[in-house]
């Protein structure tokens, strides 16, 4: 079974997306990066390949890319490791161009908030306060 997992994502304009995603903190991996992708480092088993809508298109002939504007086609949830690291990456994302999604989530144990991308894609912000995960477990 594989140990890593690379999330595809269309994007408009690839330059703005790297440029936002690094006002945000993110590294690229220059070894998979070309005028058609680049590979966003999440951790060392996560990735997220920002694509060129065409070059996206070509992995999924015949088939729409979805409008995020009238769609939702995935949720991408990071973690975080404490309320304040989600209340900064998303000052962060609005900053950068990006906006703020729906209210935020006070569960007491679990705290989450969201913001779009400039392509309309979704990221969910989390943080789940660790004694209480270990109480579940």
């Amino acid at each position: 079974m594989s140990k890593k997992i690379f999330v595809n994502l269309p994007v408009a304009e690839l330059g703005k997306s790297i440029e936002f995603f690094s006002r945000l903190g993110f590294d690229f991996n220059a070894q998979f990066t070309d005028e058609t992708a680049t590979c966003m480092v999440i951790s060392d088993s996560i990735f997220v390949m920002l694509l060129t809508r065409e070059k996206f298109s070509s992995f999924t002939p015949g088939m729409e890319i979805c409008d995020t504007g009238k769609s939702t086609e995935v949720l991408i949830c990071l973690s975080a490791d404490s309320r304040e690291e989600v209340d900064a990456l998303i000052s962060k994302a609005t900053a950068a161009g990006g906006s703020a999604f729906r209210e935020p989530e006070d569960h007491g144990f679990m705290y989450g908030r969201a913001f779009r991308d400039l392509d309309g894609h979704i990221w969910e912000v989390v943080w789940m306060d660790p004694a209480a995960l270990q109480q579940a477990g």
